[in-house]
């Protein structure tokens, strides 16, 4: 993944020397330390941390961000319960609750090498068509993998309440949509009313990831037999494992999409050579033995989900927290979200839409 230097209005946020020395990573506060920032993602702030030969990876939360869903706690939890037995987590390293520091919680973690799959990155491999069914094989496996964990065993069993997990998430994206909106669009009370009536009522308990896509895996080689480490778990919790899978099916782009899809969702998947989103629903059903019943519903909810996140952040660009300009646009990513969300509904399939 891509760095850069920091942005002026960030140069001053990150005195992290003092917080590195407290927790034994570098010999002085006066160590010298270089930081760049990872130029993909659109939510929490992501560094690199250079000192005396060593790299470490900082998180914190986007600046003028609410509290919710930008839980650095929260996150350095899931990931030091999950690393002592599932190995495709970076290593904690320590959490920071007290502001003194960045003027919001952070926490470091190991840097992990490899390959993270962008569009941009595939691109520049120009891999052959049959790459990608192990690409998508090796993905599908440590979802399957992260879906069976027992959340319970490694002590995660608080980090949510599996029952009512479905109803509370239609209820809670819907009231954060709403709260987000500059836009009046009917699509989007069509979409958020058809979830809340067609949702369901019985389904299985997992830990689930809830961000799970190409952009978030780090890949160990270009072999792409071993997925090495997931990134990006603030949005993880327990709840239904399928709807971990309908995000994963939201950002799943095809090459016979329609081009402002693609354009909207820029990812590797539209490449030749890809799985189908019914393919992944087919290899994930085969390697999970999970059947699935309601498939609208979940791709359908993936997609509101993703646009919901793409408001959130258009707002707080329209309200002044951040002048990125790659969130200028995206108000029109949350509306045509939307839209593929009822085209879906309304024909009954996850494929062919326009």
């Amino acid at each position: 993944m891509s760095t850069r230097a920091l942005r002026p209005d960030h140069k001053d946020r990150i005195p992290i020397s003092k917080a590195l020395f407290k927790h034994q990573l570098i010999a002085t506060d006066t160590t010298a330390i270089e930081i760049e920032q990872f130029t993909n993602g659109y939510s929490n702030l992501t560094y690199l941390i250079k000192a005396d030969q060593q790299e470490w990876v900082l998180r914190r939360p986007p600046l003028g961000a609410i509290k919710r869903g930008h839980d650095m706690g929260r996150e350095y939890k899931v990931l030091s319960g999950l690393f002592p037995s599932f190995k495709k987590v970076p290593k904690p390293l320590f959490f920071e609750a007290d502001a003194q520091y960045l003027g919001a919680p952070f926490y470091v973690m190991s840097r992990v090498e490899g390959t993270i799959l962008t569009y941009q990155k595939a691109k520049e491999l120009s891999l052959p068509c049959k790459a990608y069914t192990k690409i998508s094989n090796t993905w599908i496996d440590s979802l399957v993998e992260l879906h069976q964990l027992d959340y319970k065993e490694i002590g995660l069993e608080d980090l949510g309440r599996p029952e009512g997990y479905v109803e509370r998430q239609v209820k809670n994206w819907s009231k954060q949509y709403l709260k987000a909106a500059t836009l009046e669009l009917s699509t989007s009370d069509f979409v958020m009313t058809w979830l809340h009536e067609n949702q369901p009522k019985n389904y299985d308990h997992s830990i689930i990831h809830n961000d799970y896509k190409y952009d978030n895996v780090v890949f160990a080689n270009n072999n792409w037999t071993e997925l090495k480490a997931i990134l990006d778990w603030e949005m993880c919790t327990l709840g239904d494992p399928l709807m971990d899978l309908g995000t994963s099916l939201g950002y799943w782009t095809m090459q016979e999409d329609d081009p402002l899809f693609q354009k909207t969702l820029p990812s590797p998947t539209v490449l030749k050579g890809n799985p189908k989103r019914s393919e992944i629903v087919e290899s994930y059903t085969r390697k999970s033995g999970r059947p699935i019943n309601n498939l609208i519903f979940y791709y359908a909810f993936g997609l509101f989900k993703i646009a919901v996140i793409a408001q959130q952040i258009f707002y707080r660009y329209s309200q002044g927290y951040t002048d990125n300009p790659k969130f200028k646009n995206l108000d029109k990513v949350c509306a045509f979200l939307l839209q593929t969300a009822q085209q879906s509904i309304q024909k009954k399939r996850i494929e062919s839409l326009y």
